[in-house]
């Protein structure tokens, strides 16, 4: 078995020849070769998570660990594509390098003039209707923080959401008032979308504040036990 080199500074190509070589089909590790987009998919959220944990907690050591672990993450998902001869870890560079130059022209072009960003990335990835927006939210966000995308999105074309309190108690009473299982269900999600729509209009961020429930909920909780 050959030593990976050591060096005083590695860098992201040598993150990529690791990988690489952990994915060899011969010589590879036995339980990283044999991974997939779909076995993994859940390590990337939490890696992401754990980033965002560390932003929030105002630790750069902690930060700087777990942005390597996500980068890690994208470099393995890259890996899989290569070997399946759809695209290289230079071609992942270099899309995004002109993605953000192409969105910058108050930066990087001879138009000095902001150009609203959402408009750009509608152009870019031909984006004309309504459904074209609302189709492009990731489905694998929280479920708060989608409906809150997704009714943005669609405040931008004309389409608002009822927010207000008396939305919230008609979905509250038929929540109550539910009498089968799946009634309750789609009575709680009604709720919850109102919920979102009604901190939408009053300027809050509905992810954000039940993040900061939950976190006031654990210390209290903590205090009285």
């Amino acid at each position: 078995m050959n030593a990976y080199p050591a060096k005083e500074i590695y860098t992201a190509e040598d993150l990529v020849a690791i990988i690489t070589r952990l994915r060899d089909p011969d010589a590879g590790c036995p339980w990283d070769k044999v991974q997939t987009h779909r076995s993994i998919r859940m390590n990337f959220l939490e890696e992401a998570y754990e980033a965002v944990d560390a932003i929030d907690l105002e630790d750069p050591h902690l930060l700087c660990e777990e942005l390597g672990d996500v980068l890690m993450q994208v470099v393995f998902h890259t890996c899989i594509e290569q070997e399946a001869g759809h695209f290289t870890w230079q071609q992942v560079c270099d899309g995004v390098c002109r993605k953000l130059i192409a969105r910058h022209p108050h930066i990087f072009g001879g138009d000095a003039s902001i150009k609203d960003w959402d408009a750009l990335k509608n152009k870019e990835k031909g984006r004309l209707t309504l459904q074209d927006d609302l189709d492009s939210v990731p489905r694998a966000l929280p479920a708060l923080m989608r409906a809150a995308k997704l009714q943005k999105r669609a405040a931008r074309y004309g389409v608002d959401c009822e927010a207000g309190v008396g939305q919230v108690a008609r979905c509250a009473g038929e929540l109550q008032a539910a009498g089968s299982a799946a009634r309750a269900e789609q009575a709680a999600g009604e709720l919850l979308f109102a919920a979102v729509a009604l901190a939408r209009r009053a300027g809050v961020d509905p992810e954000q504040a039940l993040q900061r429930c939950n976190a006031a909920f654990c210390c209290e909780a903590e205090r009285t036990t």
